[in-house]
């Protein structure tokens, strides 16, 4: 019910057309930096190293 409400106010009073341009050029960005991941993969330096917690034994 809420998401009517929400719909109902957003149809009665529409965003900016700079705010849809913006949401558009964030939408763009991340579609770019996907198919960038996905074309060439992603690089080792912006993985994390996994660390044992100490005290523990690893079998």
């Amino acid at each position: 019910m809420m998401w009517l409400l929400r719909a109902k106010r957003w149809a009665q009073n529409p965003p900016s057309w700079d705010r849809v341009k913006l949401v558009a050029a964030i939408v763009v960005i991340c579609l770019l930096l996907f198919g960038y991941e996905r074309l060439f993969g992603w690089p080792d330096w912006l993985t994390l190293d996994r660390v044992r917690a100490p005290g523990r034994v690893v079998r």
